[in-house]
């Protein structure tokens, strides 16, 4: 098996969809004009990762109630530091940041509808 995209219900499909390909830098792969606005987004390799959608049926969940732990969405970054000042300038919220014996530094953000972000700067990376 090979892991295809995560995805999640979410109530502003535009607003979300926008401020992660504006902000991470995903683009649309592939994007449904009618409900319910299935977005999928690739990363900087092109590869599908994530998909949002609003399906007004079900609850769209308040994200901001669950704690990072539960889930978050985790991306690479070169610089932990100016990506959290970035990201927080552009409308996330800081939750925690560790840094670890190995020299790692992770930094875990909410993005504005609440989403747990976390930004990995790994000393060592992973395959």
């Amino acid at each position: 098996m090979v892991f295809e995209h995560f995805a999640l219900n979410v109530a502003d499909i535009d607003g979300v969809v926008d401020w992660y390909c504006t902000h991470l830098g995903l683009t649309i792969d592939n994007q449904q004009k009618e409900a319910p606005y299935m977005t999928f987004l690739a990363d900087s390799t092109g590869r599908v990762v994530v998909e949002f959608y609003t399906r007004e049926d079900e609850l769209a969940e308040d994200f901001s109630k669950r704690h990072p732990l539960t889930f978050h969405v985790a991306f690479v970054s070169e610089n932990a530091e100016k990506d959290k000042q970035r990201l927080l300038l552009a409308g996330a919220s800081f939750f925690e940041e560790v840094f670890k014996d190995d020299g790692s530094h992770l930094v875990m953000l909410r993005d504005p509808w609440g989403i747990p972000l976390q930004l990995c700067q790994r000393a060592v990376k992973f395959p």
